[in-house]
């Protein structure tokens, strides 16, 4: 028994390798295998020696080498090569033993791999990683879903490797049944997205219509980061504009403006379509990159439609203020948006969230690890119920006192032809959201025009639909009607 692992791990990239280090230096014992074994043989000459790390060439070996009930984590390419992992490695496996998808998988893939495999006996869980390969090698934050049954087997592993927050909790804990992981790290994955644009819209507002140099703004992040927008990303943006390099220049101005993406971002806007979840954000942030892609033709469109951006005036202090308030109200209103679609995914998956176990989860190791997720925590373990994280009375207050400065940063981008998509939409959700009545009506009574889709009437209770025939032609037959 004492020459068995207490785990196996498939694939030794950057974060496979990291995560076994990190097992490792928490006393466990790892089996390691890759694909192409040459690569195990690196590992094992490299940063594995003298590790109780037993490395194996086939699968047949790696089965051998675990402690019963088995348990083996993938780390491989997400979508058909853990299909293929999967398929090859069950006849190796027993009832009882258990396999781990740690990868960027979609939600829908892990719900189906884990019915398919519990007919086969084998439990299966989905695990979200993040952190990067440091924060695989020195504490991720995990968010494991699927076979519960699996949790207590994996439990200790996965929490003595997972960060910590300041009072030892690890960023570790059950979420759900199915896919409910790698739904949750889908959603922090859609967060990131949006998060990343936000700070790139006050980068540009700052460079391009307040004409800050790269040091100065270099400073104002930096001192951003030691309030409340205290977080990896705006850290890191303080970091990436002052980096020079050989010849002395900024290197973030010689980086060409193409952002690309692996898809998890697309995937959180398509969840949230099919669930009615209104993620207008995150939504513009996917389609800030699809522009971003469109070099040749925005270069033809900067030809025949030359910037005209006016002389900035007034005080570029208070600006800067504003700004601040533009990307704190609005990374709310991101945050606020996907629990909407933690939420809209309870109801239409009939899993059951722990909201604010997911917000600590996100304090530390992850990507859009930010201070104030202490206080999403709060608001919804102080009330678990809370519809929407804007009416929690802290999250209130933070928005009322930010609305000016974020009404004035969208107002002066759209005067200087500057850009702010997620900005500007965050504002418009929120207005959106604290108006009781929008113009809706008008659009359903159009529907029933052109399409006699029926509408609901104020002063008869819902659910009851209505139909008018507005030219006197239409009659009285109506479309059938649905939610979308």
């Amino acid at each position: 028994m004492e020459n068995k692992a207490n785990i196996g791990l498939i694939g030794l990239a950057v974060m496979g390798q990291n995560l076994v280090l990190n097992m490792s230096d928490h006393g466990y014992t790892v089996a390691v295998f890759n694909r192409t074994t040459e690569k195990v043989k690196e590992f094992m000459e490299g940063g594995a020696q003298g590790r109780a790390i037993i490395g194996t060439y086939s699968l047949e070996e790696l089965a051998a080498a675990l402690r019963r009930p088995r348990k083996v984590m993938l780390m491989v390419k997400a979508g058909w090569p853990v299909d293929a992992t999967i398929e090859k490695l069950v006849p190796l496996l027993e009832e009882g033993d258990i396999i781990i998808d740690g990868g960027n998988s979609h939600f829908p893939d892990s719900t189906r791999r884990m019915n398919e495999l519990a007919e086969k006996g084998i439990l299966f869980v989905g695990a979200g990683v993040s952190g990067g390969e440091i924060g695989a090698r020195f504490g991720p934050s995990i968010m494991p879903g699927g076979a519960e049954q699996a949790w207590p087997e994996i439990k200790p592993i996965f929490q003595a490797i997972a960060a910590k927050v300041v009072d030892g909790s690890p960023c570790c804990e059950w979420l759900g049944d199915e896919g409910a992981g790698h739904f949750v790290k889908m959603v922090h994955n859609g967060i990131e997205y949006g998060d990343m644009q936000l700070i790139c819209e006050a980068y540009d507002l700052m460079k391009t219509a307040a004409g800050l140099s790269n040091d100065e703004m270099a400073k104002v992040f930096a001192g951003w980061n030691q309030g409340r927008l205290d977080s990896y990303l705006v850290e890191i943006t303080a970091d990436i504009l002052k980096y020079r390099n050989e010849d002395g220049g900024y290197v973030v101005d010689y980086i060409l403006d193409t952002a690309g993406q692996k898809g998890t971002g697309k995937w959180t806007a398509g969840a949230a379509l099919e669930t009615g979840a209104p993620l207008t954000l995150i939504g513009e942030a996917v389609f800030a990159r699809f522009l971003s892609a469109l070099k040749d033709t925005r270069v033809e469109a900067s030809c025949a439609f030359p910037a005209e951006t006016p002389e900035f005036s007034g005080s570029r202090e208070d600006f800067i203020r504003a700004i601040h308030d533009a990307l704190y109200a609005s990374k709310i209103v991101s945050y606020a948006q996907g629990y909407m679609l933690l939420r809209a995914a309870e109801e239409e998956f009939g899993w059951k969230m722990p909201y604010g176990t997911i917000a600590q989860l996100w304090r530390e190791g992850c990507i859009i690890r930010a201070v104030f997720l202490d206080r999403i925590k709060d608001a919804y373990d102080s009330n678990p119920g809370l519809s929407n994280l804007l009416l929690d009375p802290y999250f209130k207050g933070e928005i009322q006192g930010a609305l000016a400065g974020w009404r004035k940063v969208v107002a002066k981008a759209a005067e200087m032809g500057v850009p702010v998509p997620a900005m500007s939409s965050a504002l418009a959700f929120f207005d959106g959201y604290r108006r009781e009545r929008l113009p809706a009506n008008l659009l359903q009574a159009q529907r029933d025009y052109f399409g006699a889709h029926t509408y609901e009437r104020i002063d008869r209770p819902r659910g009851e639909f209505f139909h008018t025939n507005w030219t006197g032609e239409g009659g009285d037959v109506t479309s059938s009607s649905y939610d979308a």
